[in-house]
């Protein structure tokens, strides 16, 4: 860790799969989970640290899920745009009830419930010390909640994209399929795509590569280990 627990990162943005709000139930938002996790992200904005948010909607709605197969990719996709909205308000609402100001700007135009994304005035919101929470994805189909996230962690000049995940790193195979599988601290962006690992998808992994921007995965269900990453301590995979 940092000394006196400054933070290593000024500017962060934190990719969470819909997952992350909906509990052990995997589906559908669950309070006592979110208001969790919005004191763990209150804990680091306290610290002076600027967060932006891209949330999934994967708990709601996946465009690629089963539910989805009949249907024309597009319209599934447009789906699970409108879940990540959802999702948003949802964490929006929790974030505010911890007295943190928070703004929620939409990929595509709902004025009644968010401002519409400008680069401009998301920088001004996590400059102002807002969270800043990008709903939508990046408003186009074919494209995952991950690569909006990448998007726009460039447009912002994050310092890095911290993915909260189940799994404290990144491992060679399933670790809870295989007990024997083999956890890396550092990775580069040519073996995650060369060997197909789960990170997040190989678009938004060349955007990071081709941008320099550092990925860490972690466990965002251990308590406190947001802040921990923070801080710079070496808790899940690097991967730069």
């Amino acid at each position: 860790m940092n000394e006196g627990g400054s933070m290593k990162y000024k500017r962060v943005l934190l990719k969470l799969s819909g997952e992350a709000i909906s509990g052990e139930d995997h589906f559908g938002i669950k309070p006592e989970t979110v208001t969790e996790l919005a004191k763990e992200i209150k804990d680091v904005a306290s610290l002076g640290v600027q967060i932006a948010i891209v949330i999934g909607g994967g708990n709601i709605f996946r465009g690629l899920s089963d539910s989805a197969k009949d249907m024309d990719r597009s319209t599934a996709d447009y789906m699970g745009m409108l879940a990540t909205v959802i999702n948003s308000l949802a964490l929006q609402d929790a974030l505010e009830h911890q007295g943190t100001p928070t703004r929620v700007m939409t990929a595509f135009p709902m004025q009644s419930i968010g401002e519409p994304y400008i680069r401009r005035r998301a920088l001004r919101h996590l400059e102002k010390g807002r969270i800043v929470i990008f709903a939508g994805g990046t408003g186009n189909p074919y494209f995952s909640t991950d690569t909006a996230a990448s998007l726009r962690a460039m447009e912002i000049h994050t310092d890095v994209i911290l993915k909260g995940t189940k799994v404290d790193g990144v491992y060679d195979s399933d670790p809870v399929k295989n007990p024997k599988a083999v956890k890396f601290d550092k990775l580069s962006y040519l073996e995650v795509l060369k060997h197909g690992l789960k990170v997040m998808d190989a678009t938004s992994i060349s955007m990071c590569m081709d941008n320099n921007m550092p990925v860490v995965v972690f466990d965002l269900f251990n308590k406190g280990n947001l802040k921990k990453v923070a801080q710079g301590e070496k808790i899940g995979t690097m991967v730069s």
